[in-house]
């Protein structure tokens, strides 16, 4: 990691991000699987979150680990969420990933966009 990118801080994966991205990568069976995050602009608050599966790590990937899974984030969004909390929430009206962004002065009702 280069020095700028070590000076930001982690990205926490709860226990149950970390047990749903498992069952996710159990289901595609592939162990290559990680769960990437990226940041674009865009959504009701100006950028929006985005969650995927990939088998690939960039080469401006930073990866965080918990539980044996990974998420991979790449250090331009790395800079907009440092610090957030990764977690999976099933609700009555759904489950998603959601993310706990402390650097987020507001975000959207239904917690996909934010803002700075």
């Amino acid at each position: 990691m280069s020095e700028s990118v070590t000076a930001l801080r982690p990205i926490t994966i709860t226990a149950n991000a970390a047990r749903r991205i498992a069952a996710l990568v159990a289901a595609e069976d592939n162990k290559n699987l990680l769960l990437r995050i990226t940041v674009s602009g865009g959504g009701c608050s100006g950028f929006q979150y985005g969650f995927s599966l990939d088998d690939t790590k960039l080469d401006d990937d930073v990866t965080f680990e918990r539980d044996g899974i990974k998420i991979a984030i790449d250090t331009t969004s790395l800079e907009l969420v440092q610090g957030s909390e990764i977690d999976f929430v099933e609700e009555l009206v759904g489950s998603s990933f959601q993310m706990r962004n402390p650097n987020a002065t507001s975000s959207c009702g239904c917690g996909n966009s934010f803002s700075i």
